[in-house]
C-alpha cells in the first residue's frame, strides 16, 4: 500500500471518529421533552374541588446512598427510626430507584415523578452545568412555594441549588465530591437545624447529607465508620420528629427520611445492581398513628435482597406528596399514589385523588401514544390487545367508566382499575422513556465501523511483518475491544488484564525455553516468580461486581497488620527517595541531590500519616511514634503545602541546568546579532 493511500485512509478514519461519536450521541443521549406549565386543580375534571390535606409542612431529609438495609435490618443505627416504625409513627417502605442511580438524576426523579435519562449521569458531573436547571419545569418543590405563604429552605448537597436555583428562601450548599470528609459535610447541614425548626415562615425544608455516601466510596458498607453516621442520622431524626411533638408551628409537618439511591458491596453506586436501586423511604409523624398499625423492626430480610416492607417507584414521591400536603400532581409525573396513604380520606374522596393522578398520567400517554382516544367501551378483558397504546387505552377505558358509573357499581373496583391503569402506564412509559433514536444509533456505529476498516487497512501491511509481540498487541487490542460491546465485562474489566497478563507471561517463558540450549537455571524460569506477584495482585484489592466485598489483602489483612502496612509503606517511600537522589538532580553533589529527594519524600510522608490519622485513625493504632514533632501539631493544609513546595524546588532544581542552557544560547544569539 502506497504511503499517499495509507495517508488518506488515516485522514478518513481520524475524521469519522469524532463524527461517529457525535452521531451515536445525539441518538443516545436525547434530550426527553416535557409538559411546560404548571399544574392546578382547575386542569381537572373535578371541578377545582381536592382533598383536605392532612400536612401543611414537610421536612425532606435525603440521606445520600441510604440503602434499605441500613434502616431496617439488625446491624443499623437507625434504633429511634426502628422504634417508631413499630409503633406506627412512621411507615416504611423500599423506594426502586431505577438507573443510572446517580444523585442529580434521582432528585429529578423524586422531585418531578418522571424518569431521568442517562444524560443526566454526564449532567451529575458538570459542576457549572445549567442545562439540567428544573427551574421551567412542574415539581412539587414549585407546587409547594406556590401555595399561600410557601417558602422553601434548602442544607446539604449544592446538586439541589443547580437544580433549583432561585427556588429557596434560605439554603446553604455542600459540595459532594470531596468523599473524605465524613463529618464537616454533616456538620454544615445539621448545625441549621436548630435555629429552622424554632422558626415557622417556611413550609418546606431539604436536607440532603452526604456522609454516609462518602464512606461507602471509601471504605464500602461494611465500614467501621458506617454504624456510628447511621446513629448520628438516626440522632437527627429523633431531634426532627421531638421537635414536631412538642412545637405548635409543627404539629401537621411530615417528615420524610429517604436515600436518593444505594450502594453495591463495593460502596459504589450508579448501575442497576440490587442493593444500589433498593434505597429507605420512610415517612414519619405522630398523626400517622391513627391509620398505620405499625410493622416489624428490624427485619432480617432474604441473603442479598434488600426489599424490605412493600417496594414502591422512586417517583411515587411526587404525586404522594401532593396528595399530603394539598397540590396538584406536577405535569410530568409518572408516579403513583402511595396506597398506604388512602385511609386518610373516606371512599369517595380516595377516588378523586386517584382520579386526578390517573387523568395526569393519562395526558404523558397521549403525548407518547397520539392514537389514544379519550374514552371508549371497555374491553371485558386488557390483555388482548395487540400493543401497548391499545392496553393502556382498554385500562383507561375500564377505569373511566369504573368511577363514570359509581352510583351502580363498586367504588372498589372503581379504585382497583384506576390503580391498575396508573401502574400499567408506570411501567410502559418508564421502558420507553428513553426514547432512543435508533436511527442515529446505526448510523454512528457505521461509521466507527467504517473508521475501523480504514485504520485496519492502513495498519494490515505492518501487521502482516508483525512478529510474535506485535500479533500478541494486536490480538489483546482487538480482544479489549470486543470487551467493551459487553457492560459484564466492562464491570470485570481487571480480570482480562489478569488473564492477558498471564498468557504473555507463560508465552515469554516457553519461548525463552525453546531459545536456550544451556543447560541449569534457564532465564525462562524467572517468569515463575512474575507469575507469583501477579497472583498475589489478583488478591490485593477486590473490586468490579462480581467479587466486590470478597475477602482480599487491601481490606482484610493489612487494616489487621498495620505494622504490616507501613512497613510497606515506608519502604516505597524510601524506594522512590533513593531513585530521586539518583536521577532528579544528576547535575548536582550527592549531598544535595539526597537532601532534596528526602524533603520531599519526608514532607509527602508526613502529609500521609496526618490524613491517615484523620480519615482512617485505627490504620495508627499502636504506632503513634509516627506522629512527632513537628508533624504532629501541623495542619493538613500546612503539611500539603510543605510536601507541594518540595515538589517545587526539587523540580527547580531539575530544571536548572535546562535553564541555564537555553539562556546561555540566547545570550550567544544576542551577541552575534
Amino acid at each position: 500500500m502506497s504511503q499517499r493511500l495509507s495517508i488518506l485512509l488515516l485522514t478518513i478514519a481520524n475524521l469519522l471518529i469524532p463524527i461517529a461519536i457525535l452521531t451515536f450521541a445525539t441518538g443516545f443521549f436525547p434530550y426527553k421533552p416535557f409538559i411546560p406549565g404548571r399544574a392546578s386543580f382547575g386542569d381537572s375534571n373535578d371541578g377545582g374541588r381536592h382533598a383536605s390535606a392532612p400536612f401543611d409542612k414537610v421536612i425532606f431529609m435525603v440521606v445520600d446512598a441510604l440503602r434499605s438495609d441500613f434502616v431496617y435490618s439488625n446491624n443499623s443505627g437507625f434504633k429511634f427510626t426502628q422504634s417508631l416504625i413499630r409503633s406506627g409513627a412512621a411507615m416504611p417502605f423500599t423506594a426502586h430507584a431505577t438507573s443510572p442511580t446517580i444523585t442529580m438524576p434521582r432528585v429529578k426523579a423524586i422531585t418531578t415523578g418522571s424518569i431521568p435519562s442517562f444524560l443526566d449521569v454526564i449532567l451529575n458531573f458538570a459542576e457549572s452545568d445549567t442545562t439540567s436547571s428544573l427551574a421551567n419545569q412542574d415539581t412539587w418543590l414549585s407546587q409547594l412555594k406556590d401555595k399561600p405563604e410557601g417558602k422553601l429552605i434548602m442544607y446539604g448537597d449544592d446538586t439541589w441549588l443547580k437544580l433549583f436555583p432561585d427556588t429557596f428562601s434560605r439554603a446553604d450548599g455542600t459540595s459532594s465530591f470531596f468523599v473524605s470528609d465524613f463529618t464537616e459535610v454533616d456538620n454544615n447541614v445539621t448545625r441549621h437545624v436548630p435555629l429552622e425548626l424554632k422558626q415557622s415562615d417556611w413550609n418546606g425544608m431539604i436536607m440532603h447529607y452526604l456522609g454516609l455516601d462518602h464512606i461507602g466510596h471509601k471504605s464500602g458498607p461494611r465500614s467501621p465508620h458506617m454504624i456510628p453516621k447511621q446513629t448520628e442520622m438516626d440522632g437527627i431524626v429523633k431531634q426532627i420528629y421531638e421537635a414536631i411533638e412538642i412545637e405548635n408551628h409543627l404539629q401537621s409537618t411530615l417528615l420524610v427520611l429517604c436515600g436518593d439511591h444505594g450502594m453495591n458491596d463495593a460502596g459504589n453506586h450508579g448501575g442497576s445492581a440490587e442493593g444500589e436501586t433498593s434505597p429507605a423511604l420512610v415517612f414519619l409523624s405522630p398523626k400517622l398513628q391513627p391509620i398505620s398499625k405499625g410493622s416489624e423492626c428490624p427485619l432480617i430480610a432474604p441473603q442479598s435482597t434488600f426489599g424490605y416492607y412493600n417496594t414502591v417507584e422512586q417517583s411515587d414521591i411526587a404525586p404522594t406528596l401532593a396528595g399530603l400536603l394539598g397540590f396538584p400532581v406536577p405535569l410530568n409525573n409518572l408516579g403513583v399514589f402511595i396506597p398506604d396513604f388512602l385511609d386518610f380520606w373516606s371512599q369517595d374522596v380516595r377516588i378523586r385523588l386517584m382520579h386526578e393522578n390517573a387523568r395526569q398520567i393519562l395526558d404523558i400517554v397521549r403525548g407518547t401514544f397520539p392514537g389514544l382516544p379519550s374514552d371508549g367501551v371497555a374491553s371485558t378483558d386488557c390483555t388482548l390487545s395487540q400493543s401497548d397504546g391499545e392496553t393502556l387505552s382498554c385500562l383507561w377505558s375500564t377505569a373511566d367508566s369504573s368511577v363514570k358509573g359509581l352510583s351502580q357499581g363498586d367504588s372498589v373496583t372503581a379504585l382497583q382499575a384506576l390503580t391498575e391503569f396508573a401502574k400499567r402506564a408506570q411501567d410502559i412509559m418508564s421502558s420507553t422513556a428513553s426514547n432512543y433514536d435508533i436511527g442515529r444509533l446505526n448510523i454512528g456505529i457505521l461509521l466507527a465501523a467504517l473508521a475501523t476498516v480504514a485504520s485496519l487497512a492502513t495498519a494490515f501491511t505492518v501487521l502482516l511483518n508483525a512478529r510474535s509481540t506485535g500479533l500478541w498487541t494486536s490480538s489483546v487490542t482487538i480482544l479489549y475491544g470486543v470487551m467493551m460491546f459487553a457492560s459484564s465485562y466492562v464491570e470485570e474489566e481487571h480480570h482480562f488484564w489478569y488473564w492477558a497478563s498471564s498468557g504473555w507471561l507463560g508465552w515469554l517463558f516457553f519461548k525463552q525455553r525453546n531459545a536456550e540450549e544451556t543447560k541449569g537455571l534457564s532465564r525462562a524460569w524467572s517468569a515463575v516468580p512474575l507469575l507469583a506477584i501477579l497472583r498475589v495482585i489478583r488478591i490485593w484489592n477486590q473490586t468490579g461486581q462480581k467479587h466486590a466485598g470478597e475477602p482480599d489483602i487491601a481490606k482484610m489483612f493489612l487494616p489487621a497488620h498495620n505494622f504490616v502496612l507501613w512497613a510497606l509503606v515506608l519502604a516505597t517511600y524510601l524506594d522512590v527517595i533513593r531513585r530521586l537522589s539518583r536521577r532528579a538532580v544528576p547535575w548536582a553533589s550527592r549531598q544535595l541531590s539526597l537532601a532534596a529527594s528526602f524533603a520531599l519524600g519526608i514532607t509527602s510522608l508526613g502529609f500521609k500519616v496526618a490524613f491517615t490519622k484523620v480519615d482512617a485513625p485505627e490504620l495508627l493504632e499502636g504506632l503513634q511514634f509516627f506522629v512527632l514533632g513537628p508533624m504532629k501539631e501541623a495542619s493538613l493544609v500546612a503539611q500539603a503545602r510543605a510536601a507541594f513546595f518540595s515538589i517545587a524546588i526539587l523540580l527547580i532544581l531539575t530544571s536548572l541546568p535546562v535553564i541555564y542552557q537555553r539562556m546561555s544560547y540566547g545570550g550567544k544569539a544576542g551577541g552575534e546579532i
